[in-house]
């Protein structure tokens, strides 16, 4: 009787992605100018970024080991990713 449920809502990629692209266009960052954009690069780490917090939470660490990966990805975006892949010790309990 007494049964937890989690709340799932279900992964949509396509709206996730759409909705990625519109954040880009509103910003500052989809402006050209004589210098390039940084537009792709900076999507590039995003997504790279939001891939090693999945990696990080999936891991069979303690709860701890786990937010502080996310937290050194979050506030490091390329050095965290460097960081993470290289001395991280993922697949190590």
């Amino acid at each position: 009787m007494n049964r937890v449920t989690s709340l799932r809502v279900p992964f949509r990629p396509l709206a996730a992605l759409m909705a990625f692209f519109a954040s880009l266009s509103l910003t500052s960052c989809s402006r050209r100018d004589d210098y390039g954009s940084y537009t792709i690069w900076g999507a590039l780490i995003l997504i790279l970024d939001v891939v090693a917090m999945i990696d990080a939470l999936r891991q069979p660490w303690s709860l701890g080991k786990k937010i502080l990966w996310i937290a050194i990805i979050y506030f490091l975006p390329i050095l965290g990713l460097i960081l993470y892949y290289l001395i991280s010790g993922r697949g190590k309990s």
